[in-house]
């Protein structure tokens, strides 16, 4: 049983580094200088009324279904750079992107 909990643990461990580093690096096409570009337009407080064209310019070369995988992990962005992630996800189309119907 502790064997079982400990494998459950450092599983746990490893699954958090590896989102920790994806997300250190960019994900889904979308550096983590982008990222940064559109985290105002998406804040948790005080966001801004529309995304920089930046952050438009690094939407446009993302892989935006990849991106829709990652909704549901609303706590790794607000851990790694404190965006609401119903804010984001409406940044493309801010940015005259289409999401996917899917998304």
């Amino acid at each position: 049983m502790a064997k079982a909990q400990a494998m459950g643990a450092l599983l746990t461990i490893l699954v958090v580094l590896a989102m920790s580093s994806e997300v250190a690096h960019g994900i889904c096409n979308l550096s983590s200088d982008g990222i940064r570009a559109c985290q105002p337009a998406a804040a948790i407080r005080n966001p801004t009324d529309q995304p920089s064209a930046a952050c438009c310019a690094a939407l446009a070369g993302a892989d935006l279904p990849c991106l829709c995988r990652y909704k549901n992990a609303a706590g790794v962005w607000v851990r790694f750079y404190k965006i609401d992630i119903n804010r984001a996800m409406g940044l493309p189309r801010k940015c005259g992107l289409a999401m996917p119907a899917n998304c």
